[in-house]
């Protein structure tokens, strides 16, 4: 196994942080992002980036953290438990943007390196992340220009790439106890670490640079959308399952709060206004309950393998 490169991803991921804060700031035109950095005794340097009230994006968190410990989490190893407890290194940037249109889908982007040290061994890494997106309303040339970019993100490791990605993303961003996918999915992976080192760092690389290519242009379509309180409602509720899903599955949040992170950064991702209703079902024919029947059920938006 070829050996990580910390100190190359620390520079990608920072670089890509600021560029990120600075396209979401010029799309939302009037709020800017708070930046703070934090460093703890152990070598831990978190720098949160966080928008809020702004007239397109109600709320953005682009959050960069680059963590030493004696002791890797175990959400940090689901696949690899034999490495629970080793000392450890993590660089990642975490980023959501929730916009203030519901006809303008959420999207969540992660991710990350993790290096570990098992006594009297050599240093294990794998990367970790992807991109997924949660629209309120569905729109069939959004998901094909989404899913288009997931199969470009993927090209860097070659035909077939997409499709295993692609499936694990449905897999993974699902509530089982609603029994309903998060959104129309994206790609999803973990414990990555094959061919090489630098082959899936450039994977890694483009599911950065696709990303932004990916949504910004959905936001610019909707954002200017007119809607009312009935799509506001929506939307609200909606977000209640993005917050369900992040408590109650999301690794990233459990690696966060057991690994002793700011508390705010780690729950920095969920939305800052949401609604619960009793039992609530969208009426028949209705452009809601179009959102269920087209739109959140696993389908291929795309050839799995065109371009490959």
């Amino acid at each position: 196994m070829s050996r990580p490169d910390p100190a190359r991803v620390h520079e990608f991921l920072s670089e890509l942080q600021a560029r990120s804060c600075a396209v979401l700031e010029a799309e939302d035109g009037a709020a800017r992002f708070r930046g703070e950095s934090f460093r703890d005794p152990g070598g831990t340097v978190a720098a949160p980036r966080v928008l809020e009230g702004g007239a397109v994006i109600e709320k953005a968190a682009v959050n960069f953290t680059h963590a030493r410990g004696a002791h890797l989490p175990g959400p940090a190893t689901a696949a690899r438990p034999e490495l629970a407890g080793a000392p450890f290194e993590a660089v990642s940037l975490s980023l959501i943007v929730h916009p203030r249109n519901p006809y303008a889908p959420t999207t969540h982007m992660n991710l990350r390196l993790f290096t570990a040290t098992p006594a009297g061994a050599a240093p294990v890494w794998w990367f970790g992340g992807g991109f997924d997106l949660t629209p309120y309303y569905g729109f069939d040339e959004d998901c094909v220009h989404w899913h288009e970019h997931a199969r470009a993100a993927c090209a860097p490791l070659g035909p077939g790439a997409y499709a295993r990605f692609k499936k694990a993303c449905d897999d993974y961003f699902f509530l089982k106890h609603r029994g309903e996918p998060r959104g129309i999915g994206g790609t999803f992976f973990d414990d990555l670490a094959e061919p090489d080192f630098e082959t899936v760092f450039a994977f890694v690389r483009s599911h950065g640079e696709h990303f932004l290519a990916g949504y910004l242009p959905l936001v610019a379509r909707r954002k200017a959308t007119p809607y009312g309180e009935r799509e506001r409602d929506f939307q609200l509720w909606r977000r209640g399952r993005y917050v369900e899903f992040n408590l109650v599955y999301d690794r990233g949040t459990k690696y966060g709060i057991e690994s002793g992170r700011r508390i705010e950064s780690v729950l920095a991702s969920l939305p800052p206004e949401v609604r619960w209703r009793y039992d609530f079902t969208p009426a028949p024919g209705s452009p809601e309950a179009r959102l269920f029947e087209r739109y959140l059920v696993a389908r291929d938006w795309v050839d799995p393998e065109a371009g490959a």
